[in-house]
């Protein structure tokens, strides 16, 4: 939990000097790059984590890997290590994200289906996240068999699910409470 808390102090610091530096959507690229390499890579979320691993042993993988990031990702990497809490890395650079997505009006939707998605139920889809947000919203599609038709969506903490299992499940308790 402490670390998450100083992750999201350690996003806002760089969001605002990259959003000085008119550089924001530069740094929200390279964030994106860090967290997904970091959780994808097993061994790099190891070796960032391991106490026995030497910070600047840490300092250089990451410049070996990102060699071409902006200077304020590279100033992050640099305040990390100084500070020693190069193990938060992934933590912040998702916390940027967020924060970013928030500053810019934007929102991620993720929407689950029973088969891959047609033009035509990702149109119902987008007319239903019209209705449950006002934001810019990047669609994130899964497909999982179970819901047998239908889909789930959901858009920050609300869910709508319009799946046939959900139907199904709630024909099956209206005949068991009656």
């Amino acid at each position: 939990m402490a670390g998450t808390r100083a992750a999201i102090r350690y996003a806002k610091a760089i969001l605002s000097l990259s959003t000085d530096n008119k550089s924001a959507a530069a740094v929200q690229a390279d964030m994106v790059l860090i967290s997904q390499a970091i959780e994808n890579n097993a061994s790099l979320a190891d070796v960032l984590k391991s106490p026995v691993v030497k910070l600047s042993e840490k300092a250089d993988v990451l410049n070996a890997l990102f060699p071409s990031l902006n200077t304020e990702s590279k100033s992050l990497f640099d305040i990390l290590v100084t500070n020693k809490r190069v193990d938060i890395l992934g933590q912040v650079a998702a916390q940027y994200g967020i924060l970013y997505d928030i500053e810019n009006n934007k929102e991620n939707a993720f929407v689950t289906t029973a088969i891959p998605m047609n033009p035509e139920l990702e149109t119902k889809v987008m007319a239903k996240l019209k209705t449950l947000t006002t934001k810019e919203v990047t669609l994130h599609k899964s497909v999982d068999e179970d819901l047998l038709g239908g889909f789930i969506l959901r858009v920050g903490d609300q869910q709508y699910d319009a799946s046939v299992s959900n139907q199904l499940n709630t024909l099956k308790r209206k005949f068991t409470i009656n």
